[in-house]
């Protein structure tokens, strides 16, 4: 069955279309229902016939694809965690054989093993073809110049968004991110008309043009569509005045496809259209895993529809949110994500847990295994310290400071991170008598 499965088998749309043909925008309630009931049912039995771990799950939870007629059975079945993709690392929540598998990408984990996901060609085409979709929801058009300051490499945001554009018609720049100088020279010599990055990058940018004296209105700038961090309105609102640009959301996640999950269409910012087709989400209460009704703020739950290497089963995305109505399309929209349910920190684009922070502070000689992380927004990005203290032995103020660098720079080298280190003296630090406060959050709310 591996080799022959197809999300849409016994759909009203099978025939092996792109999957812009398959679901236009103008589907009926009706006929996306009937879609999505057709692919879930498909991928519940890929899941179960063709994934150990998905199949266990089922298995004890007393269920079997069988089980599963309509959209709201989904809600029996269990959840897929992050702890499920940890304890199944490299490969082990692949459903076709390594050899089918054309590409991998991964994203960091706690233990600090990566997040391994894995893609058919199949599934490099439907990620390909719903990058293209979402790029022309935002106000793209075949033939623009299209920048691209996502990072290219295991992190999906630079090959997702570049061949999408691609496949939209867009000439694309592949800058990746970072080289700040060569992106402001290429900007002001090309004139791209869209562009792709980080919302906090953007900003770098800014700086960059206002070094060099040079206009960032004046570079033919349009449209940004960002994503991979969490961003404010207010930090929206400067991009769009720095630039004279309109700044749209895009929403994803590697456990899913990677970008492209659901995008703020062009003229409706504050609410991002999910693409339903391709993925069914959910929302439930954070604490007890409770579905709850649209429009209920609550914790993002996400099954993929399409996937052939590794269909997820109602995946808790820790995204805090609430589902919308469609507007000029069946499909619903979810909320600005407006933070997380669990202790990720999501900085610049990468994500890093307290607990990464600490396999990297017990490393360092001279350092005591005390430590609290303060976020902070100084100059408009958000920025990290680490506080940790001294050991006795190492207390010297030239001790302390050359702790300080040896942590910055284990961080640097391991998380891709560059954090203020400030190492204080012994016992310095606030000792919990229950749950360490490991972060502490100063950046200001909207």
């Amino acid at each position: 069955m591996t080799a022959s499965f197809s999300p849409f088998a016994g759909s009203p749309f099978a025939g092996g279309r792109a999957p812009e043909a398959l679901t236009p925008e103008d589907l009926s309630a009706g006929d996306l229902q009937l879609l999505q009931t057709a692919r879930l049912s498909a991928t519940l039995r890929h899941a179960y016939d063709h994934s150990p771990v998905q199949r266990a799950k089922m298995q004890a939870a007393g269920l079997s694809p069988d089980d599963f007629r309509a959209p709201e059975d989904l809600r029996r079945f269990p959840f897929t965690t992050k702890a499920d993709m940890r304890g199944a690392y490299p490969f082990g929540l692949f459903a076709v054989p390594r050899a089918q598998i054309l590409r991998l990408h991964a994203s960091s984990g706690t233990t600090g093993k990566p997040t391994v996901v894995g893609y058919t060609a199949e599934d490099l085409e439907v990620w390909t073809a719903v990058m293209a979709r979402a790029i022309r929801a935002a106000g793209g058009r075949p033939g623009d110049l299209a920048q691209n300051a996502f990072g290219y490499g295991l992190f999906t945001g630079g090959l997702g968004f570049h061949y999408g554009a691609e496949r939209l018609g867009c000439t694309v720049v592949p800058v990746s991110g970072g080289m700040t100088e060569r992106q402001v020279t290429l900007m002001h010599d090309f004139r791209p008309r869209l562009i792709f990055g980080t919302p906090s990058y953007m900003l770098s940018i800014l700086d960059e043009f206002a070094r060099r004296g040079l206009d960032p209105r004046g570079c033919g700038l349009e449209i940004g569509i960002f994503g991979g961090e969490p961003w404010t309105e207010a930090l929206r609102a400067e991009i769009e005045s720095g630039f004279g640009i309109a700044a749209q959301d895009n929403y994803g996640l590697s456990e899913i496809i990677g970008p492209g999950v659901a995008i703020e269409k062009a003229g409706d910012q504050g609410a991002l259209t999910i693409w339903e087709d391709l993925f069914y989400p959910e929302i439930i209460d954070p604490d007890t895993g409770a579905p709850l009704p649209d429009g209920a703020a609550g914790e993002l739950v996400l099954t993929t529809l399409a996937n052939t290497a590794m269909p997820m089963i109602r995946y808790r995305t820790r995204d805090l949110t609430r589902l919308l109505p469609g507007k000029g399309s069946a499909m619903r929209r979810m909320e600005k994500v407006r933070g997380r349910s669990d202790d990720m920190i999501i900085l610049r684009g990468v994500n890093v847990f307290p607990t990464q922070i600490e396999s990297q502070l017990v490393g360092c000689a001279g350092l005591a295994p005390h430590f609290q992380i303060e976020l902070s927004r100084p100059q408009r990005m958000d920025a990290m310290a680490i506080l940790a203290e001294a050991l006795p032995a190492h207390a010297t103020p030239e001790a302390r400071r050359q702790a300080g660098r040896d942590l910055a720079h284990r961080i640097k080298s391991t998380l891709g991170l560059t954090v203020e280190v400030r190492v204080g003296d012994p016992g310095s630090l606030p000792r919990s008598e229950g749950k360490a406060r490991r972060v502490i959050d100063l950046r200001p709310k909207d």
